[in-house]
C-alpha cells in the first residue's frame, strides 16, 4: 500500500512528526507547572527507609498495570513477547498519567504496538481490554470502601454520606453484574463499530478484578506511607479513589491540582496538617509520575530506534 501511495506515505510522515512535537509540547507545558525546588526540598525531607519502600511499591505499581496489557495478550491471542508488552504498557501508563489518556493510553499504544507489527484491531481489543480491567479494580474497591462508609466526608460538601453509600451499594452492584454476565450469559459475542468484542470468562473477570484492585492498592499504601500519620490506610485509599474520579471528570493532566484539593478536604478531620498532606502528595508525583515518564521517555526513544528489527522478529515468529 506504502508503494502504490506516495501520498499516503507522506502524510504518515507528517502525522509522525506532528505527534512527536504535540508530546514534546506537552512534557515542556506539564514540567513548567511543576515547583521541581519544591519537589526537591520534600523529597529530601523524609527518611531513606520510607522512599526505598516507596520507590518498591512504585515499581510494584507499574508491573501490575503491565499485566493489564499481558491479559490483553491472552485476550487477542496475539503473539508479542511479554518483555515488549511490559515495555509498551510501562511507556504508554507513564505517559499516561501525566499527558492524559489520548497521549498515553491510546496514541502511545498505536504507535508502539504498530511499529511492532500488530494490526489495529488488535489493539483496539488491547486498549479497551486494558481500560474495562482498571475500571474494573477501581469500582470494586469502591464499591466496598464507599458502602461501608470508610470515608467520613466533610458537611457541606459535593455529596453527603449517604449518597457516598448509595453509589458504593451501585459499584458493587455493577462488579457482580460483569461476573454474572462473565459466567452466564448465553451471547458473548458484541460488535462496535466493526469491532467484534467477546466477554471472557469468569476466571478471567476476576483475574482482572484482582490485578486491578491490587494496583489501586499500591497506589493507596505509597500516598499513606508518604503521609506518615496514624491515619487509616483504608481511609488514604478512598480518598484516592474519589480524588481520581474527580481527576477524570476535569480533564486536567495528571489531575493537577484535584488530587491535592480532594486530600486536603477529606483529610482535615483526621488531624493531618495541609503541609503534611501536600509534602506526601509532592513526593507522591515525584516517585509515581515524574520519575517514571523520564526514564519512559528514554525507553521510549530506544523502543523508536529498534521497532524495525523487533517487527521483522516478530513477524518471522507470527508467521511460524
Amino acid at each position: 500500500m506504502t508503494k502504490k501511495n506516495p501520498r499516503w506515505r507522506l502524510a504518515k510522515k507528517i502525522l509522525t512528526g506532528l505527534f512527536f512535537i504535540a508530546v514534546a509540547v506537552l512534557l515542556v507545558v506539564y514540567a513548567q507547572q511543576v515547583d521541581w525546588e519544591e519537589v526537591w526540598k520534600v523529597i529530601r525531607n523524609y527518611d531513606r527507609i520510607t522512599l526505598l519502600t516507596a520507590v518498591a511499591l512504585v515499581v510494584v505499581s507499574f508491573l501490575i498495570y503491565g499485566c493489564y496489557d499481558l491479559l490483553g495478550r491472552v485476550y487477542c491471542g496475539h503473539k508479542l513477547a511479554k518483555r515488549q508488552v511490559m515495555l509498551v504498557s510501562f511507556i504508554c501508563y507513564a505517559f499516561n498519567l501525566t499527558l492524559s489518556t489520548w497521549v498515553g493510553g491510546i496514541g502511545m499504544r498505536y504507535r508502539l504496538y504498530s511499529r511492532l507489527g500488530l494490526p489495529s484491531a488488535t489493539i483496539t481489543r488491547i486498549f479497551s481490554l486494558s481500560i474495562t480491567t482498571n475500571w474494573l479494580g477501581y469500582v470494586l474497591l469502591g464499591g466496598v470502601i464507599f458502602s461501608a462508609g470508610v470515608v467520613q466526608l466533610p458537611d457541606h460538601w459535593y455529596i453527603d454520606q449517604t449518597t457516598l453509600r448509595i453509589i458504593g451499594i451501585v459499584l458493587l452492584a455493577m462488579s457482580c453484574l460483569y461476573l454474572w454476565a462473565c459466567a452466564f450469559a448465553k451471547r458473548r459475542h458484541m460488535t462496535i463499530k466493526g469491532q467484534k468484542l467477546v466477554l471472557p470468562s469468569w476466571r478471567f473477570a476476576l483475574a482482572q478484578m484482582g490485578i486491578s484492585a491490587a494496583n489501586w492498592m499500591a497506589m493507596g499504601a505509597i500516598i499513606w506511607l508518604l503521609i506518615g500519620e496514624d491515619v487509616n490506610y483504608f481511609f488514604v485509599l478512598g480518598v484516592l479513589l474519589v480524588s481520581s474520579i474527580a481527576g477524570v471528570i476535569m480533564h486536567i493532566p495528571a489531575g493537577i491540582g484535584v488530587l491535592e484539593a480532594v486530600f486536603i478536604a477529606l483529610l482535615a478531620g483526621e488531624h493531618v496538617s495541609h503541609g503534611t498532606i501536600i509534602a506526601a502528595l509532592l513526593a507522591y508525583r515525584m516517585l509515581y509520575y515524574f520519575l517514571p515518564l523520564a526514564l519512559a521517555t528514554v525507553c521510549y526513544l530506544i523502543l523508536e530506534s529498534r521497532a524495525k528489527k523487533l517487527r521483522a522478529k516478530n513477524e518471522q515468529a507470527m508467521e511460524k
